[in-house]
């Protein structure tokens, strides 16, 4: 069985090289458009795959369409050796995501769901003896609220939730999470899920405290270029990230997440673990596209600060 099972979502990237994003109601010419393997649940598992001792350590589960775009979306995961028995081929569009990215390595995204409305709590419940014997579960929130609840109640391992995008979930499905993975922007709507009003923090190190007085058990906050901010019952502390030239950021969030579930199967501390997923991501920036600018075990990762 896996030791790492993600389940998520699995889409053709549609990207779009322009100098800058648009502002609203802007029409910008862009230079060129690519097709690339996405979705933060496929990228995710690609990103844990290609640093795992083995590719088979890692399965996905979701779902694609009978469109062009599903050989688009699944032939790098097939390449690659992950195991897909847990993907369906469902009637009707893959999942698309049209991403602009500027010059400055910054973008902006519009996801449009297609299949993964498919991955549901029903489908996810015949997958229960697979995610109750995996030693990480990770799951974002690219698929319905009804199956990220089932797959956190299904989960006997470690649960990684990357509540992104940041939706309506059951406050305790939330407090499952170890850890619960998100960037600042999410940790705020984690923690209006949790309380259940809009709330007001003065930093990162109290935005993150206030998630562990909420009932969450440890918590990763992902912050860019500054690197993460990780904390348990124990402590809360920053992870420097190393200082790299970025090119596309993409995807990068989820390379970090993949790095994270791959060094926490392997028995890291959260500490370790972060540290190790900060350079991952810090490596991811400098390649263009998701999947295509992860690291395997073989590559060189950027220097911790």
């Amino acid at each position: 069985m896996a030791k790492i099972v993600v389940v998520g979502s699995i889409n053709a990237d549609l990207v779009a090289r322009v100098s800058r994003n648009p502002k609203p109601g802007e029409t910008l010419i862009g230079r060129d458009l690519v097709t690339l393997p996405g979705g933060k649940g496929a990228n995710q598992a690609v990103a844990a795959a290609l640093l795992s001792e083995s590719a088979q350590d890692v399965a996905l589960i979701g779902a694609v369409g009978s469109d062009e775009f599903a050989i688009s979306a699944t032939a790098h995961l097939a390449e690659i050796g992950l195991d897909l028995t847990g993907v369906r081929a469902v009637p009707g569009p893959t999942g698309i995501a049209l991403i602009s990215v500027g010059d400055d390595g910054e973008n902006a995204i519009v996801v449009i769901p297609g299949a993964n409305l498919a991955v549901t709590a029903a489908e996810i419940a015949k997958q229960v003896d697979r995610i109750a014997t995996a030693t990480v579960v990770v799951v974002q929130c690219e698929i319905s609220p009804d199956a990220i609840a089932t797959v956190a109640r299904a989960t006997s391992g470690r649960l990684l939730l990357n509540l992104a995008p940041v939706i309506a979930l059951d406050p305790e499905v939330i407090r499952l999470a170890n850890p619960l993975v998100v960037n600042e922007h999410e940790a705020i709507g984690a923690l209006e899920c949790l309380s259940g009003v809009q709330p007001q923090v003065t930093s990162y190190v109290d935005l993150a405290r206030r998630l562990l007085d909420a009932g969450v058990p440890s918590v990763v906050m992902t912050l860019g270029s500054a690197g993460a901010m990780v904390g348990d019952s124990h402590a809360i502390g920053p992870i420097p990230a190393p200082k790299v030239k970025a090119v596309d950021t993409t995807g990068a969030g989820d390379a970090f997440v993949g790095a994270l579930a791959c060094r926490l199967a392997d028995g890291d501390t959260l500490i370790d673990a972060t540290r190790y997923a900060v350079r991952v991501g810090a490596y991811a920036v400098t390649g263009e596209g998701a999947q295509p600018s992860y690291p395997t075990r073989d590559d060189e990762l950027p220097e911790e600060p």
